[in-house]
């Protein structure tokens, strides 16, 4: 490494990460729990047509993936799934239950043997689907979250807490189903028992407000019998999101509650930790967990303004002791067990990994899921925070990763090209961690600013709610105002700004082609690009309503959703792109995409659209993950003028 720096053209410099390294190291662990002793999780195996395993860590060590292809842990609930699996142990070993992808049923598994459908297959519409399994083989039963389709079109569905008989009785009678609530709140978490199993939470809420808006937490006896009686609320409402609930080991109800802005913990509706942080996040899969309680009374909680830490909360005196190491984001997928307590960190120098925190003497350890270097780390980002200012003054937050390489450097006389990252969600946060597919272009001489625009979450609530009504406006300007501050600043080129983001992201990049000059290109990913028909049943039930929030109710600004839809600016488009879908996706389906191409033939701009069979919303194999890395990478090739070796060239047509 000691070698000369030698002068090379941006985006020309060779790097040893080429898109499949990228590919093979994409996602990482997920749903961590203890089964016993032992700690499992959830894993993607890219190689593997994309599906998820779950692994077992035996007591020495070792880690076993225990379903072996084509079996895939994943529920589709909400479409985004939610936890998937749930473990205890009995005399002769583990018992596990969990979702397969394929046909959404929910399986009994013991090791040694195969698995089991504990749920059957309904002919109406997609069926059934489960999240958030309680195994309570006391009762003979597992009690979870059952979304039910009663007719074919994606909001012709149900959702109400379950449970499930563990004897396989269910298994061709849906009427061995029990139904434990009533049905009458649109959407349901999973139930969280009491230590005495005396009461039941959880968290519900309905169209058209998303679970980061508003949420009911409830409360239910459960007798013995099993039943739910007395359901009441308890805490949240139309502007107040609790994002998570569980009981204390003295039986305490728990809660993240954004009531005074940010997401801080409640015991019996006292804050027990108030500060200008959050302790919660936004619930797009069922089962996230930012807290968890400890036998002892402590709680391990994910926690901070932006960056997410792991830490102990004294909820007696209120201070917190975070965890030492590498890792400056945790996911929300905590668990804990007596004193112990298992999650799943990564920094800008690892991926993500699963972390165990000894709270008894602060020090946390990797155990599973191991981040190991595929290149010299050498050639990795090396990324910073940084607050710029957009419009009326307004903070706007990113992590810009300057072009990085051991063995070149630019021109002294030339400024390299950036690529715009713009993430999902919207409602979603860009962490700063490793992250292989931004390390492929750095390493060239290209690089990538990821913007936490205005409705990001992890600063409070009053940053997220600047998306209120604003969709296509705030993000799109918050975006061109650090791609312009780099510019200024003499640390990108003007000449050569790219954008791109996929989902909600794809239809900031698109907005931001149509009504901006800022960009030379963009790669748009399944975007949403037509308001009118992604929110009159063309997407899942799930967001069908959160444009009444993002865009505005659409009985009194209808105008508002033919106005903002990159469909209806085609003919703006001047900058080449690159469209990337999924043809199994139903979020954000390819009519969206083969729209906006009609509107724009005969434009002359040159383009390409690949479409990919046996992808969804998120693409997980590893094929398909080059493919579009590499056509991603050939189109700035093209645009900036620059000769990448070793990368296929993309053919655009006009």
């Amino acid at each position: 490494m000691g070698e000369t720096v030698r002068i090379l053209a941006y985006g020309e410099w060779p790097s040893p990460i080429d898109a499949a390294t990228a590919a093979a190291h994409d996602g990482g662990p997920e749903y961590t729990g203890f089964v016993g002793d032992e700690v499992w999780w959830t894993e993607p195996r890219p190689a593997e047509g994309g599906r998820r395993t779950l692994v077992r860590r035996h007591a020495d060590g070792t880690e076993e993936s225990v379903l072996p292809a084509p079996w895939n842990v994943r529920s589709r609930v909400i479409e985004y799934g939610g936890r998937p699996w749930a473990g205890t142990v009995r005399d002769d070993g583990p018992l596990v239950v969990f979702v397969n992808f394929a046909d959404q049923r929910l399986y009994r598994y013991e090791p040694g043997g195969d698995p089991r459908p504990l749920t059957p297959v309904s002919p109406v519409g997609p069926g059934l689907r489960w999240a958030e399994p309680v195994l309570l083989p006391e009762r003979g039963e597992v009690w979870c979250v059952l979304e039910e389709f009663t007719g074919d079109g994606p909001s012709d569905v149900r959702r109400v807490l379950a449970a499930v008989p563990l004897d396989g009785s269910a298994a061709g009678d849906r009427g061995a189903v029990r139904e434990l609530s009533d049905g009458r709140h649109r959407f349901v978490t999973g139930p969280r028992l009491s230590p005495d199993g005396r009461r039941a939470a959880w968290l519900a809420w309905d169209h058209p407000r998303m679970p980061w808006d508003g949420t009911e937490l409830l409360v239910a006896d459960v007798t013995s019998d099993g039943t739910f009686e007395d359901a009441r609320t308890v805490a949240g409402g139309p502007e107040e999101s609790v994002a998570q609930a569980d009981w204390t080991h003295d039986g305490r109800l728990l809660y993240a509650s954004d009531r005074t802005g940010w997401w801080n913990l409640y015991r019996d509706g006292e804050a027990v930790c108030p500060r200008e942080e959050e302790f919660g996040g936004p619930l797009w899969k069922l089962g996230s967990r930012w807290f968890a309680p400890l036998d002892g009374g402590l709680i391990a909680v994910v926690h901070g303004r932006g960056a997410a830490a792991l830490g102990v909360l004294d909820p007696e005196t209120g201070e917190v002791v975070d965890a030492a190491g590498p890792w400056t984001e945790f996911t929300p997928s905590l668990a804990a067990h007596g004193e112990r307590v298992v999650a799943v960190g990564a920094g800008p120098r690892s991926a993500h990994e699963v972390v165990e925190l000894d709270t008894r003497t602060g020090r946390a350890r990797v155990i599973g899921s191991a981040h190991e270097d595929a290149v010299d780390p050498g050639y990795y980002p090396e990324p910073h925070s940084r607050t710029f200012t957009g419009p009326d003054g307004r903070e706007i937050h990113a992590h810009v990763h300057p072009p990085h390489h051991p063995g070149y450097a630019g021109p002294a006389d030339e400024r390299p090209p950036y690529v715009i990252w713009a993430h999902g969600g919207p409602t979603g946060r860009s962490p700063l961690v490793l992250d292989l597919e931004i390390a492929y272009f750095t390493s060239r001489g290209i690089g990538v600013a990821e913007v936490n625009y205005g409705g990001s979450t992890g600063y409070g609530r009053a940053y997220r709610n600047r998306l209120r009504g604003q969709w296509g406006v705030v993000d799109v300007e918050d975006c061109a105002a650090v791609a312009l501050a780099l510019a200024d600043e003499g640390t990108a080129d003007r000449e050569r700004l790219a954008i791109r983001g996929g989902s909600a992201g794809g239809w900031t990049t698109a907005a931001s082609l149509t009504t901006t000059d800022v960009y030379a290109c963009g790669t748009i990913i399944y975007p949403v690009l037509d308001l009118a028909g992604w929110g009159t049943g063309e997407t899942h039930d799930f967001e069908s309503q959160y444009l009444e929030s993002l865009i505005g109710p659409r009985a009194e600004v209808p105008e508002r959703y033919e106005e903002r839809s990159p469909v209806a600016h085609a003919d703006r488009l001047t900058a080449p792109f690159v469209l990337l879908q999924g043809l199994d996706d139903v979020i954000c389906p390819p009519v969206q995409c083969e729209r906006f191409l009609a509107r724009l033939a005969g434009k002359r701009v040159p383009h390409a659209y690949l479409a990919f069979e046996g992808e969804g919303h998120g693409f997980r194999r590893a094929e398909t993950m080059v493919r579009a890395l590499e056509a991603e990478l050939s189109l700035y090739a093209q645009v900036f003028g620059l000769k990448v070796p070793g990368v296929p060239t993309l053919e655009l047509t006009e």
